[in-house]
């Protein structure tokens, strides 16, 4: 466990260093603060309207849900950014051989790399808790789906997080490796659309293989086991396959 957070902080370390991180950051604060500007402001002028009609609106629904729903849209372009070095950084400066020579087990490694890229996407997240803080501090939200709606999006970053960590390590270019992730990302993300009419079994299986499907609950703040177990799945899958793909990279180093 001492070599996984010792490659942890390394990671971290190494967003923070370059501009990777305060990049990704910065663009996800600046792209949630707009969609909390304007859904606020149309939010308070619904409100006036219900106020005359006595029909009260639901924070959760009107403006936490679509918010945090939009969320999980922008990671698909932020998460390639952040799992794109990983790997690849590593086999183009030639340091892969040190650590593949070193008394460091590869899921150490593994585990290293991906929970200094869920730190920083944490860190990505904290962006948007400023923001639905003040809906807590000038209303009165319920505070269960919120918290259950952020698990959603932990899970869902560590599955896509995973999912580029394996492709990290098929090749030293960084922008072929964040390209590729977005690929996958974004197709994952399309499955749901690309099923949504079609009733067929092999519909059924692609609509379940959809990050967006499992998401949903979440953001409705129902928690279901289902889901959960879908997520934690992809994640140990991925991780699985990236300690095989570092086999291979042992083998012909």
């Amino acid at each position: 466990m001492r070599n996984v957070i010792l490659i942890c902080r390394k990671e971290l370390k190494g967003y923070f260093a370059s501009p990777i991180g305060y990049a990704v950051m910065a663009l996800f604060a600046l792209i949630f603060g707009y969609l909390f500007s304007g859904y606020t402001r149309y939010f308070a002028q619904m409100s006036m309207q219900a106020m005359m009609q006595q029909q009260p609106m639901n924070v959760n629904e009107f403006i936490i849900r679509p918010m945090l729903g939009f969320a999980s849209t922008i990671a698909l372009f932020l998460i390639p950014m952040i799992t794109m070095r990983l790997f690849a950084e590593e086999k183009r400066s030639g340091t892969i051989e040190l650590l593949l020579t070193s008394p460091i087990k590869d899921i150490e490694i593994i585990l290293g790399k991906w929970l200094g890229s869920m730190l920083l996407y944490i860190c990505v997240l904290l962006m948007s808790a400023i923001n639905v803080a003040l809906l807590f501090a000038w209303g009165k939200p319920d505070l269960k789906p919120v918290l259950i709606a952020y698990l959603g999006l932990l899970l869902q970053g560590g599955c896509l997080l995973a999912i580029g960590t394996l492709i990290s390590t098929t090749t030293k270019n960084q922008i072929i490796a964040g390209g590729v992730t977005f690929f996958v990302c974004l197709l994952l993300w399309m499955l749901s659309v690309a099923t949504a009419f079609d009733s067929s079994v092999t519909a059924q299986v692609l609509n379940y293989c959809s990050i967006v499907t499992h998401f949903e609950n979440f953001s409705k703040g129902v928690l279901d086991s289902k889901d959960v177990v879908f997520y934690v799945s992809m994640i140990f899958l991925a991780l699985f396959l990236t300690s095989r793909s570092m086999e291979s990279l042992r083998w012909r180093s």
